[in-house]
């Protein structure tokens, strides 16, 4: 069960999203939420930065004072969104073991926040990860640092601002299912989630030539043994992308969690969060569960 959950927050105004969805995938499991925020070493950025052009030091004085700014004012508003939302919710702010509810405690550091996100993912349980700039879409060098680099289960939060009235944690989880190992690895790490859910809904894309897939059969049979309300749906229609028919299902579902491989063919960014996953991260309405 995840006990243990990292959440990066860099004071943007997604934060305020994944402390949400942490607060509904951790709750009925008393866990513990750890804020994590990574101030930039603007120093050794503004250095490395000289050397690749040539040495050229002109304004850097002001450059930095700037930096350090902007550094300053992202740090106080994650630690200030951080403070509001435990009080809010009536979260014990804990570095030790409590006997019940959720806690939370604060780690900052120092240097790059993927390379942060790696080091404490690994002692976690599970990460959830803001969705991103809504200009700029998904933050895929955390994701991929996330994901990648952990062997956790990673939880991408769907942006509230983007999607008004988007969906949180509410004990449905829609699966989408495909045969291949890294679907089987989301469906393994979102299992504490399928026994305790109201109802699980496979999602599949029947296939129109070959041999028939059964594989989503035996799945369903597997889970049925964790929680008995399961069931299949197919998704036939052809006149859309494929993702947009997906992600209309899980809403129509009342899904609270999407589960799905990450899939890629590379370790390359761009094969990873490529294509069919790279367009749910950008589009979906609610929490998506990835493991690779």
């Amino acid at each position: 069960m995840p006990k243990i959950i990292l959440v990066p927050l860099n004071g943007g105004a997604a934060d305020a999203d994944a402390l949400s969805v942490a607060r509904g995938l951790g709750q009925p499991y008393n866990a513990h939420i750890v804020a994590l925020h990574v101030r930039p070493d603007v120093r050794r950025d503004i250095a490395g930065l000289a050397a690749t052009d040539g040495g050229m030091t002109a304004g850097i004085d002001s450059i930095i004072a700037r930096m350090e700014a902007d550094a300053d004012a992202r740090e106080k508003a994650a630690t200030e969104g951080w403070n509001l939302f435990c009080a809010q919710n009536a979260i014990a702010i804990a570095d030790t073991p409590r006997a019940s509810g959720l806690t939370s405690e604060w780690a900052s550091e120092i240097g790059t926040e993927a390379d942060w996100l790696a080091e404490y993912g690994r002692t976690a349980d599970m990460i959830v990860v803001p969705r991103g700039n809504e200009d700029w879409g998904p933050d895929l060098a955390l994701m991929e640092a996330a994901l990648m680099d952990t062997g956790k289960p990673v939880v991408i939060a769907p942006s509230s601002k983007a999607t008004p009235g988007a969906a949180q944690p509410n004990g449905v989880v829609g699966i989408a299912w495909k045969d291949t190992k890294e679907a089987a690895g989301a469906v393994r790490a979102a299992m504490p989630f399928v026994e305790t859910a109201t109802h699980v809904t496979i999602f599949i894309v029947p296939e129109d030539e070959g041999e028939p897939d059964k594989s989503h059969l035996r799945l369903a049979k597997m889970l049925r043994w964790h929680n008995a309300h399961v069931t299949i749906q197919a998704l036939r229609e052809h006149s859309r992308p494929p993702v947009a028919v997906l992600l209309d299902a899980a809403t129509q579902a009342n899904c609270g969690l999407l589960v799905m491989g990450g899939y890629g063919h590379t370790r390359l960014r761009e094969a990873v969060f490529g294509g069919f996953t790279r367009a749910v991260l950008e589009a979906a309405p609610l929490p998506v569960l990835l493991a690779h």
